[in-house]
């Protein structure tokens, strides 16, 4: 085995004693969260060790080049900002793969997630040359695999899914060879134990001086804490740096939340946990930032001197299809709108920061979170599909999932309004509404300005001004695109108006059929320590308190959802609620063939 790894890697063997887990007194202490620190257990932090806590580490390595694993050559990094390195431009700290190597460990890695994404993902980065020449996989899970079934596994998931086609069977061969598996119980310290001698002795096979470790905890919420605590006890490095990445859901409310954060608060520095929304990874969400501060047209836009109402849009066009059992458990508002969409509103609202580096932008998504006043029940509309009969086809109800519990009142749809109380959004409804078996797939932003006062073409429209507002539309998916709704004449004699669209259709404007999946742009993320797009706890506890009680009184009153058709639009309610304020939903209201 280690013949082979030699082959694979290349230099001479490290002294596995350099490759110990780190001691559990080696770390700094942390208090639990919420509470303060005892000074029998942990001397009392002050404001500089506080400001450490929250900031990414400064890595001492420093390098204006990579290395390329194509042909071995420094080249600059791969991942520019115009002229700018992504490092220089977000004030990342530098990897120098000459002396560092990389390891990529998924807890979970017979799952779907790991399946469906994870692996096509670390491909999809190995393959466009983003990820060091001593890259290692290494999956985890309660299976019993061998090295060789594991790949098996795992080359069934990969696809040439990137911009460059060339040599792709050949890089699923070396991306294969790089991929181990140890099997092992996530609560067992033996487990991981043998999962660091392991990567141990495939990391000293490299001859790097420095090993780099990531882990993917793609498990149950139930065991997220003592895999979390096993790979931190047992696993980490002492010669780079170790990053645990936690995917949602992150708790049921507050309380669970608060004790998820204090469980990975016991065993992992707040700069090694990333706390992954894999919606904000999405190429229109990233480019949110750029749209608004780069762009003068917008910013002086950006209130509610010229904004009636915001909406943020996640619809379905299936149901839970034999997943119900999961979904249930959470409902619509949990799995989607406490976070995906509210992570969108964040970006959306906040203020500019001082600068791009990730705590910044972070402060500013808390700021407006903190500014929110907590989801009224009057402001929120549950529903939850029903069987409908389309073309002689019967589509099955939500109730009708042999996974989903008799009865069940969980809601797979949900619109509310939330209010932003600052000085820049004070009165603008934000409406966000999310729902599954509706009648198209589509997530989008919609921004409806107000009506130009003293209109001259008022006449023109009739009655209903609403339809001649200027409307800015961001879809996120599918087919991403930008396009602002504008009022103009139509060509000829008389004087005839009409709206049209400035259309920025990415696949054409781009020449891209396919842009790069959220999990490969967060993964590399990580590599690179930018936690711009991840999830601080106190920005998570923030969003709990929005919709912690929200969500006790639907569950304490059992309130029935309104029953709409699968394939519809929703629940009518959602139009009353919209109406409420003023609003029509601009998906609906506006809705243009080629985007449905």
């Amino acid at each position: 085995m280690l013949a082979q790894q030699r082959s694979l890697c290349g230099g001479s063997k490290v002294p596995a004693s350099t490759l110990l887990p780190l001691a559990r007194a080696a770390r700094p202490c942390v208090p639990a969260m919420g509470s303060s620190p005892s000074p029998q257990v942990c001397p009392k932090l002050n404001q500089d060790v506080r400001r450490q806590l929250l900031t990414p580490l400064r890595s001492s390595l420093t390098t204006e080049h990579v290395t390329s694993p194509g042909n071995g050559v420094a080249q600059p990094s791969l991942h520019s900002f115009g002229k700018l390195n992504v490092e220089d431009a977000y004030d990342l700290e530098r990897n120098d793969w000459n002396t560092t190597s990389l390891s990529v460990v998924v807890l979970g890695a017979s799952g779907d997630l790991a399946k469906k994404k994870i692996f096509p993902a670390l491909f999809a980065l190995f393959y466009e040359g983003l990820l060091p020449p001593e890259f290692h996989v290494f999956g985890f899970a309660r299976s019993r695999m061998t090295d060789a079934e594991f790949r098996e596994l795992i080359a069934s998931t990969l696809t040439c899914r990137v911009s460059a086609r060339e040599r792709c069977v050949e890089k699923q061969d070396d991306f294969l060879r790089r991929c181990f598996y140890s099997p092992g119980q996530y609560d067992e310290a033996e487990s991981f134990q043998d999962l660091n001698r392991r990567m141990g002795e495939v990391e000293a096979g490299c001859g790097k001086q420095r090993s780099n470790r990531m882990f993917f905890l793609s498990i149950p919420p139930n065991v997220f804490i003592p895999a979390a605590g096993g790979a931190a006890d047992y696993c980490s490095t002492r010669t780079g740096w170790t990053r645990v990445i936690v995917e949602k859901p992150f708790g049921r409310d507050s309380a669970s939340s608060a004790a998820l954060s204090r469980g990975l608060a016991a065993h992992l520095r707040e700069d090694q946990i990333y706390r992954i929304d894999h919606y904000l990874g999405k190429e229109l969400i990233e480019n949110l930032t750029v749209l608004r501060f780069s762009n003068l047209v917008f910013e002086p836009l950006w209130s509610r001197q010229y904004i009636r109402n915001v909406q943020i849009v996640f619809s379905e066009n299936f149901g839970t299809e034999g997943r119900g059992g999961y979904f249930d458990q959470y409902g619509i508002i949990r799995d989607v709108i406490q976070n995906h969409l509210l992570q969108i509103l964040a970006l959306f609202a906040m203020e500019p920061p001082v600068s791009l580096a990730a705590e910044d932008i972070r402060n500013e998504k808390v700021k407006v979170l903190r500014s929110m006043r907590a989801v009224q029940l009057d402001d929120t509309v549950l529903g939850q599909y029903r069987s409908r009969v389309h073309s002689g086809r019967t589509l099955p109800g939500y109730r009708d999932d042999k996974t989903v519990p008799e009865g069940s009142l969980t809601p797979t749809f949900a619109a509310c309004a939330l209010f932003i109380n600052n000085a820049r959004w004070d009165g603008v409804p934000f409406l966000l509404k999310a729902g599954k078996a509706l009648h198209t797939r589509r997530a989008e932003i919609r921004v409806q300005f107000r009506h130009v006062p003293g209109n001259l073409y008022k006449h023109k429209f009739g009655p209903d001004l609403d339809s001649a507002s200027n409307e800015l539309v961001i879809r996120i998916q599918p087919k991403e695109a930008i396009y602002l709704k504008v009022n103009n004449k139509v060509p000829g004699l008389g004087l005839q108006l009409d709206t049209t669209r400035l259309d920025l259709q990415y696949q054409s404007a781009f020449q891209q059929s396919e842009l790069p999946d959220a999990y490969e742009r967060l993964l590399l993320d990580v590599v690179n320590g930018d936690k711009r797009l991840f999830i601080r706890y106190d920005e998570l506890e923030a969003a709990w308190d929005l919709f912690t009680p929200l969500l006790h009184e639907i569950e304490s009153r059992k309130l029935i959802p309104e029953l709409y058709p699968y394939g519809s639009r929703g629940p009518v309610g959602a139009h009353y609620l919209a109406a409420k304020y003023g609003v029509r939903w601009g998906d609906i209201a506006n809705e243009e063939p080629e985007d449905v």
